[in-house]
């Protein structure tokens, strides 16, 4: 059965295989897929989430949606210089975070205002390949990144931290990826693997709050603390991943997919030097702004299928571990499973458009801050929706 047209016919569907709604700070998934098309290809897309993230906070009040709706973009460029050597050039936003609580007095809101995180990174990243035979192509490249976040904390769940404010203001750093992948064309098989290093920030900070320790207050404190307005710098590490992707064709006009992803989220925390030292005068042990317990596993297995000449469409169905649980109270989700749709459109052999849907059922989380459980959140629930426009030349 020889599939060698299936793989112009068919490209995966538009919500990516992994996932724009992950454990930890995930979004894009840092798909390599767009590199790994034959010849010249160019591809930009958009994608959108719609999640319902609400639940009960210690005291039994309610605790209403309190995840914002987000957009992301995505756009890669891959030439086939010579036969031997391609070039990519590769955008996406890998990680963030929007939430906004309600700014009704209680557990997570002062009355005037909620507790809120903002969180966006950019990623552009340059792929060198080689590929010695048909076969074989092999990868690596360096990794341009930028982060930057606000966060505000609100509500009796702060305790005298309510009222606090960060502002990490943007900064650069660079990582690299390396990888390789193998392909069969004459049966559309194709598997790669591809690792991503952590890369380093040091963001200049602002943060504000209330909090004035007077002189003489504590013994260990005879000159006071003062930590209404503070300046410094956070260190941020976003974490090294792996990616492995895999599609076969199964039968006539049909491609099966997969991928997996790990992430290392075990090991991530942000710690403020305004924070640490006030959670710390407060409770004995210095509090992080955000941290995870467990790395992240994903998976997405999948089905593709050409209908005729000009439609084509998939199917596919998601898992995430998350990345422990309790959670921090930024972002109360643990994992999730998912089913998505996506369609095809090819008007002609060397441009299509492409959409698609995906269905989140996210799981329960217990919202945590300074090592205290303060809410339950369940039977939450997202939608994503993506479009994509790709070209071949």
């Amino acid at each position: 059965m020889k599939l060698t047209a299936l793989k112009k016919a068919i490209l995966l569907c538009l919500i990516p295989t992994t996932s724009t709604f992950a454990a930890g700070l995930d979004r894009s998934g840092q798909s390599i897929l767009p590199f790994l098309q034959s010849g010249n290809y160019a591809e930009a897309s958009i994608s959108i989430l719609d999640p319902n993230v609400s639940g009960k906070s210690n005291s039994g009040a309610a605790v209403t949606d309190m995840a914002d709706d987000y957009y992301f973009p995505s756009a890669a460029l891959k030439v086939q210089a010579t036969e031997h050597f391609s070039f990519g050039l590769i955008y996406d936003q890998p990680y963030g975070a929007d939430s906004q609580y309600s700014a009704e007095a209680g557990t997570f809101g002062d009355g005037v205002e909620g507790t809120s995180v903002k969180v966006r990174t950019n990623n552009l990243s340059l792929i060198v390949g080689y590929q010695p035979t048909e076969n074989w192509n092999f990868y690596a490249g360096p990794v341009y990144q930028t982060v930057k976040g606000d966060v505000s904390l609100r509500g009796a769940a702060y305790s005298l931290l309510s009222g606090y404010d960060i502002n990490l203001k943007e900064d650069d750093a660079y990582g690299w990826l390396a990888g390789a992948a193998y392909q069969i064309p004459e049966i559309a098989l194709k598997a790669a693997v591809t690792y991503r290093s952590e890369i380093k920030h040091e963001l200049n900070t602002t943060e504000t709050s209330n909090i004035y320790i007077p002189p003489n207050y504590l013994p260990t404190l005879p000159s006071g603390v003062d930590l209404r307005s503070v300046t410094s710098q956070t260190e941020v590490v976003t974490p090294q991943s792996v990616n492995l992707d895999f599609q076969t064709g199964v039968a006539k006009d049909t491609l099966a997919f997969a991928n997996v992803r790990w992430v290392h989220w075990d090991q991530f925390a942000v710690s403020p030097v305004a924070l640490a030292t006030a959670s710390k005068i407060a409770k004995g042990k210095a509090q992080n702004l955000i941290d995870y317990s467990d790395d992240q596993i994903s998976a997405t297995i999948g089905l593709g299928h050409k209908f005729n000449k000009k439609w084509s469409g998939s199917v596919s169905a998601g898992w995430d571990s998350g990345a422990g649980n309790p959670v921090t109270t930024l972002g109360p989700v643990e994992g999730y499973w998912s089913a998505g749709l996506g369609g095809q459109y090819s008007p002609a052999e060397n441009y299509f458009v492409q959409a698609g849907v995906k269905y989140f059922w996210l799981g329960d989380a217990k919202a945590q801050t300074g090592g205290n459980v303060v809410g339950d959140f369940s039977d939450n629930e997202a939608i994503a929706y993506g479009l994509k426009f790709g070209y071949r030349f």
